[in-house]
């Protein structure tokens, strides 16, 4: 494995820590914000924390070869910003009505979505050991969204966490056909415009405005689990692809429930823990999958 292959790996695990600390932390600033504004701030928490971050990086003469955003990126911007609307505003109505713990490992579905859209949209090459990877996460992701097996009892709220991962799904992979470009630059573009959009569809669907003194801490989660993590998604990316960056992002989920329980002291049903274990194996066999060589478009 080259040096450039082990550094990416290192920024896709560095960004999967970074974003664990989301579901959990907004469960509870979720009880002071609507979901749709709370979306709309962690985004423009994003946006906002990065540009101020290029600030600093410029007056340091830090960044100057990295490549500015072109009209050939477009439609991957706008499908990014469009997508990022989407998926938050659909995570955080998910986390209304389901456990921070099994949102945290649905988010795994990513995975699924990432590499899918990978295969059939951006023709990146998949691995018979990533299939089976993927034929796993997905039965646990169907295990989690059933409240009660015993009578199928379908959870809304995991549908709309699964529905959030096919939107992240479609947004890895306009991202990573920008990839080359300034991670910085992106993550701006990405947390302000998604930020605004979803703004004003909150405004529009009549939802109240955070409690003041609530907004700083939800622009500071915005930047640290957006803005830094979608910052060094995108550097794993340049050299991992879409498919495998999002195989070992797959770490968060896992830590994501590990802090859910430790903050709600949620105790874990069967058919959690079925998922859970299911899910572990699924994702072994994706990041020993991605040890292999980089997914070509």
């Amino acid at each position: 494995m080259n040096k450039k292959i082990s550094v990416s790996i290192i920024w896709a695990i560095l960004a999967a820590a970074l974003y664990a600390i989301s579901s959990p932390v907004s469960k509870i600033l979720l009880l002071r914000a609507a979901p749709m504004m709370m979306a709309a701030f962690l985004y423009l928490g994003a946006g906002i924390g990065m540009f101020l971050l290029g600030i600093i990086r410029k007056n340091l003469g830090k960044g100057i070869s990295e490549h500015h955003l072109t009209r050939k990126d477009l439609p991957f911007t706008v499908g990014m910003i469009v997508l990022d609307i989407a998926a938050p505003i659909l995570l955080m109505v998910g986390l209304n009505k389901t456990t921070a713990a099994n949102a945290s490992l649905l988010n795994n579905f990513e995975i699924v979505a990432t590499s899918v859209i990978a295969l059939l949209v951006f023709r990146e090459a998949i691995k018979k050991r990533l299939w089976l990877a993927i034929g796993l996460i997905t039965l646990s992701s169907l295990i989690l969204s059933f409240e009660d097996v015993s009578s199928l009892h379908f959870s809304f709220g995991s549908l709309l966490v699964l529905l959030a991962c096919v939107c992240w799904g479609f947004e890895n992979n306009c991202t990573r056909m920008m990839s080359n470009s300034d991670p910085l630059e992106i993550v701006v573009i990405k947390g302000i415009g998604s930020g605004l959009g979803s703004l004003l569809i909150a405004c529009a669907a009549g939802e109240p405005f955070p409690t003041l003194r609530y907004v700083p801490l939800i622009l500071l989660l915005g930047f640290v689990s957006y803005g830094l993590s979608i910052f060094f998604y995108v550097y794993a990316q340049r050299n991992l692809g879409a498919a495998k960056t999002s195989a070992y992002y797959a770490v968060a989920p896992f830590i994501g429930v590990a802090l859910s329980w430790g903050i709600f002291r949620e105790t874990p049903s069967f058919s959690f823990l079925a998922a859970l274990a299911i899910m572990i194996i699924g994702v072994y066999f994706t990041t020993t999958d991605a040890k292999g060589s980089c997914l070509q478009r």
